[in-house]
């Protein structure tokens, strides 16, 4: 679906969006402005991402620093074992 819109820039914006164009790294100045879109609503999704695992990761249980340390060399003298070390 295609929109009709005014949309406000700054001079140094538009300057740089038309020297884009002029390099032929995009078709239209409408071009630049979708991709820069695009990459906002990519970049919003991931901040979401990140915000959600975050609130995950801190609803969840912690260990102790001591007891962080007891799994670790847990799983590394299991892994040795594994493999015969």
């Amino acid at each position: 679906m295609s929109v009709k819109a005014s949309v406000s820039i700054s001079e140094a914006q538009e300057a740089y969006a038309r020297d884009l164009v002029a390099q032929g790294r995009y078709a239209t100045l409408s071009a630049v402005v979708q991709q820069g879109l695009e990459l906002l609503r990519e970049q919003s999704q991931a901040t979401d991402a990140l915000r959600e695992l975050l609130a995950k990761r801190q609803a969840g249980t912690f260990v102790s620093l001591d007891e962080g340390d007891r799994r670790t060399q847990d799983m590394i003298a299991r892994k040795k074992a594994e493999h015969g070390l």
